[in-house]
């Protein structure tokens, strides 16, 4: 008896939250062969550690691995260590700028302690792709070169635009869709994940093992999940996203930022909720029978639990409704003693509630601190020490000052 669980099963689970499945009979046939077989398919997931920080817009990509892992196939965790040196042009309308292996390798180490708040020990391995890239010789990246067109590459939208508007193409750029694919015929996967945006380099790495004699991998992509301004993609840049590794506070706050028209979204692709819970939160959103507002709450709770626990998750409620409903200061918050007199600039940065002092100026003239719940507008303000004080700097920092 096989230890897969039939296909439909496979196939409910891993549907959901997919944008795309190229071919979807291929990935049937290749579930059935595995049960079969009583042998785990090779699932890859590439990821590019030029940006350690994760949020939950990465999540989503990573719960479809984790997925996988559950069903009891193998995830392979490719660390994009020596393609991260070319630097990935998808979406980019100039060159990016290139890091060093070094550099990368120390992205890689965050990456992976944050991947494995999502992904299981086990069925997973990880790998770096410098250990078979970084051997080629400069023949084989001529050989490798030749499986591809400049016409084909010219197909990228983001490559024509460049092309079109007369934005210089480098062409260590075109090598990164075929080194990324090399990857796939290196590591004979039998199935790439990856976000909408990385469609292209996905399926050449399906011709690049078609060209090898592969049975080649099945392509599944998964949704840009947009940021909590409802309107760019969630990353740090915009400031519109929700870091795994931030605290429960932070964690409930954001989510409950989020636009009435993403709650079902969020709930689909960031939480494990079960279908028919999810099909009742659509439905009641769609018919408004529902108070968008506890859904939010509820979707905050969901993913406070996941990253922390139901606890924390609790008791980040409560402390929210503390701030915000009764606006009140949190029971617990961060303690300093000041033993001379401070430049609130300064002291802002050195206790993270700023990220430089041009941020903590910025800050202070638009009126997001305040002592006492006295607002503070002046950036050459100086903090004495005396008497027991409250900073607060946006909605959720607060700092305890002792003398």
């Amino acid at each position: 008896m096989s230890k897969f669980v039939p296909i439909k099963e496979q196939m409910d689970l891993i549907l959901r939250g997919t944008e795309e499945i190229i071919p979807i009979e291929d990935l049937e046939r290749k579930l059935e062969q595995s049960r079969k077989d009583d042998k785990p398919l090779q699932v890859k997931f590439g990821c590019d550690p030029s940006h350690p920080d994760l949020h939950i817009g990465h999540s989503v990509v990573l719960r479809k691995l984790r997925h996988f892992q559950d069903l009891g196939h193998e995830a392979v965790l490719l660390i994009g260590d020596f393609t991260a040196m070319i630097g990935d042009p998808t979406g980019r309308n100039k060159t990016r700028p290139q890091i060093t292996l070094e550099e990368t390798k120390r992205n890689a180490t965050s990456y992976i302690e944050q991947a494995s708040i999502i992904l299981a020990e086990e069925n997973l391995t990880i790998v770096y792709n410098s250990e078979w890239l970084g051997e080629m010789g400069f023949s084989d990246v001529i050989k490798l070169s030749s499986k591809y067109t400049v016409a084909r590459m010219l197909e990228r939208d983001d490559f024509t635009k460049r092309y079109k508007d007369g934005v210089p193409i480098s062409v260590h750029e075109f090598l990164y869709p075929l080194a990324q694919g090399y990857d796939s015929v290196h590591l004979q996967s039998d199935v790439e994940l990856g976000g909408t945006d990385q469609k292209f380099n996905l399926l050449v790495g399906r011709d690049l093992q078609k060209e090898a004699g592969q049975d080649p991998q099945v392509i599944i992509t998964t949704p840009i999940l947009e940021g909590t301004d409802g309107i760019e993609k969630m990353s740090k840049s915009y400031d519109n996203y929700i870091g795994l590794t931030d605290s429960p506070a932070d964690i409930y706050g954001r989510t409950l930022s989020i636009p009435d028209s993403l709650i079902a979204r969020y709930f689909e692709y960031a939480t494990e909720i079960p279908n028919i819970e999810l099909e009742e939160i659509k439905s009641d959103l769609e018919q408004g029978v529902s108070n968008p507002r506890d859904l939010k709450r509820k979707l905050a709770r969901e993913l406070v639990t996941i990253y922390h626990n139901s606890e924390k998750a609790l008791i980040a409620e409560a402390e929210f409704d503390k701030m915000f409903i009764k606006k009140d200061v949190p029971d617990e918050l961060p303690e300093i003693k000041l033993s001379k007199p401070e430049k609130l600039v300064f002291l802002m940065v050195q206790n993270n509630m700023a990220g430089s002092n041009g941020e903590s100026r910025r800050l202070i003239t638009q009126g997001a601190v305040s002592i006492e719940k006295e607002k503070v507008s002046d950036i050459h303000f100086i903090i004495e020490p005396g008497a027991d004080q409250i900073l607060k700097v946006g909605k959720r920092k607060f700092l305890k000052i002792t003398s």
